[in-house]
């Protein structure tokens, strides 16, 4: 699997999934951390890579898209961003990445007490057509 990690994902938390086998990169070792949310996106989709963030934005960007292919991002609502807590979230939550990464895009909402996950897209009108 492959990630890409926002900048509000530590550098260390990168470190970690190399250490694990894992192909991740940070936005900030490419010098793209000015990097529009869209774009980051479109860039996760193209390299097919497993977004990592903390920024709830990408939840309504990706909420309001219908493309297929959107990638599965992993957004983190953690009371503690330390990195090695987020490297025990990562720990428990990638047996599902990995079974959600092969059928496509999906949120994963991680807090402190369960992981909520959403596939993509999200159809809003419960499969009707908006009147």
């Amino acid at each position: 699997m492959r990630f890409l990690a926002d900048m509000g994902v530590s550098p260390r938390c990168v470190e970690w999934l190399r250490t694990q086998g894992y192909d991740a990169v940070h936005l900030y070792e490419q010098d793209l951390h000015k990097l529009a949310d869209g774009d980051i996106l479109k860039k996760a989709r193209a390299e097919k890579r497993v977004l990592l963030t903390m920024d709830l934005d990408f939840a309504r960007i990706l909420s309001s898209l219908e493309a297929d292919n959107l990638p599965l991002t992993v957004i983190f609502r953690l009371s503690d961003h330390r990195p090695h807590n987020i490297q025990a979230m990562l720990e428990i939550i990638l047996p599902a990445i990995e079974q959600y990464s092969e059928r496509g895009g999906a949120i994963f909402s991680v807090n402190d007490n369960k992981t909520r996950i959403r596939r993509l897209p999200i159809n809003i009108n419960g499969g009707k057509e908006h009147e």
